[in-house]
């Protein structure tokens, strides 16, 4: 492997998987940069995880951004050509018997709950609001594009953040640790 540095980006330009130069302030850079971010925030969240499950899933989930990821930053009518790796649904199934799994121990929920309790159901909402930013950036990006999104991003995206809000519920119901809920504020 080469040198880490190109100093090919040294003037505000970034090269696509096709070879094209871009300006590094497109919205194509700026959406598979936040999927980067979501993906580097789950690194954070594997150091709190302790169910082997969960982790194994989340380093899915992680290859699958990075999936994600290559196709956005490769224009539509390149992607073919270069055999680009799809998010699969099956992948979204795993994400769907995860969640059902976890709903059949949890309490029900009566009403809409503050992000927070340990640590880690904590860093799983903030992984749960980036994966929502990335969700609502690629419906721009494809309204602003006309571009048709890679295999099943928006379905990914949907459930991954549904996983997230999930787990965050599960993690603090195995600690014992009670959820707060929602009350409007009042003076």
């Amino acid at each position: 492997m080469g040198k880490i540095y190109t100093k090919t980006g040294d003037e505000g330009l970034t090269g696509l998987v096709s070879g094209n130069r871009i300006s590094k302030s497109d919205d194509r850079i700026d959406l598979y940069g936040d999927i980067d971010e979501l993906n580097s925030y789950l690194g954070v969240v594997h150091q709190y995880l302790k169910d082997k499950n969960a982790k194994e899933l989340l380093y899915k989930v992680q290859s699958a951004l990075f999936d994600l990821g290559s196709n956005l930053a490769c224009e539509e009518e390149n992607r073919s050509r270069y055999k680009l790796p799809q998010v699969h649904l099956d992948l979204v199934s795993g994400l769907e018997r995860s969640m059902d799994d976890m709903d059949q121990e949890l309490p029900k929920l009566k009403s809409f709950v503050l992000p927070g309790g340990s640590i880690l159901a904590s860093h799983l909402h903030v992984a749960r609001t980036i994966c929502r930013r990335v969700e609502r950036k690629l419906v721009h990006f494809k309204l602003k594009s006309g571009e048709n999104l890679p295999e099943n991003a928006l379905i990914f995206l949907n459930r991954l953040s549904d996983y997230f809000f999930m787990l965050s519920r599960y993690v603090n119901y195995k600690e014992n640790i009670n959820e707060i809920e929602w009350k409007p504020f009042s003076i």
